[in-house]
């Protein structure tokens, strides 16, 4: 057998040298693989870096198919091939290429999101829900990207379709518009935190400890028990007041003293106070003035900072400051006021 006889318009040896090609391609594609995915293991297993672990999976994302096909467009440059059939190899490299691309996407998603719980979940519960929920859309996503490029490249109009498309997704948008507002309102809270699940915070005046952070709704357990459940998106549209992420307690208050109260007295009364909180721990002091003429009192005002935002300390070191400001008050002679009316009968 001669290699000048001619199969399919090109000769044999032709035809050997583009079969040989293909082979000794895929071959380098399978050796090249193995290798930077051995070299990206090995740095992977080195650094704290996530960029050589996500090149890891990328590069273990590619399958043999992917190869074969790549090395057989690559080959068939050294036949003689009539246009429909290039063209024909040319959308079977292009929807392979795109197929190997949603299947590169699809692993780089899934290693975010697998990354991302791994560093949060443990001590942010809310974030599976959530980020299962951000997983699912950029997964929606890609796969529509590549669906539509798919038929874009074997010839089907798109416009036609996206228009279409987009009409039906507003038409959609409008029907569920109050689901879709909880939905994205979930992935604000998880993304910009404004509070945790284990939180202390008001929402229109209900205080409660943050329980749940689901797709929809947010649970709070209120300081008399019951659950208090709010949608998502109402609960943005709120005011929040978060108390565990208080770093210090500020407590302000004003107590009076009685009018018959001596001047030297009065003015001893913001150094006692002084004195007072300086001395207990977990306290810093702010200030004490004799601030106002009330309407049966002398007004004293009182300012100082808890360095705690824990509720229970706080209360505990107001009640020993309270306690000791009494004492000091008795044994110093010092009366509290307390709303009197004063008669005058003219005879």
């Amino acid at each position: 057998m001669t290699l000048d006889y001619i199969i399919l318009d090109n000769f044999a040896q032709t035809w050997i040298i583009a079969l040989a090609s293909t082979f000794l391609l895929f071959i380098f594609f399978k050796l090249s693989r193995r290798i930077i995915r051995k070299r990206l293991k090995f740095m992977a297993q080195k650094t704290e870096t996530i960029i050589d672990d996500l090149a890891f999976e990328f590069i273990s994302a590619i399958g043999p198919l992917f190869s074969w096909i790549v090395a057989i467009y690559i080959s068939s440059s050294f036949l003689a091939l009539s246009e429909a059939i290039r063209e024909i190899l040319y959308k079977v490299f292009i929807v392979t290429a795109l197929l190997q691309a949603g299947s590169c996407g699809k692993k780089v998603v899934t290693f975010w999101v697998e990354n991302y719980l791994q560093k949060r979940s443990s001590h942010d519960p809310a974030a599976t829900s959530s980020v299962s929920l951000v997983d699912f859309a950029l997964k929606f996503l890609l796969y529509t990207i590549i669906f539509l490029l798919l038929l874009h490249n074997i010839g089907v109009n798109i416009t036609t379709l996206i228009t279409g498309l987009g009409v039906g997704g507003i038409a959609v948008a409008l029907a569920v518009q109050n689901i879709l507002g909880d939905l994205f309102a979930s992935l604000t809270i998880i993304l910009d935190k404004p509070f945790s699940v284990g939180d202390s915070i008001t929402v229109d005046g209900f205080i409660g400890t943050v329980e749940r952070i689901g797709l929809k709704t947010t649970h709070l357990r209120s300081l008399s028990g019951e659950q208090l459940i709010f949608s998502n998106n109402s609960i943005l549209q709120s005011r929040i007041r978060n108390y565990k992420r208080m770093s210090e307690r500020r407590v302000s208050f004003t107590l009076g003293v009685v009018y018959q109260t001596g001047a030297d007295q009065l003015e001893k009364v913001p150094s006692i106070i002084k004195e007072i909180i300086t001395s207990t721990s977990t306290v810093r002091f702010d200030r004490c003035h004799f601030l106002n003429f009330g309407l049966s009192s002398l007004d004293i005002e009182v300012v100082y900072w808890v360095l705690n935002s824990d509720f229970n300390v706080y209360a505990d070191i107001a009640q020993k400051i309270n306690l000791e400001i009494f004492r000091r008050f008795q044994s110093e002679k010092i009366d509290f006021a307390y709303p009197t009316q004063t008669l005058f009968v003219q005879k």
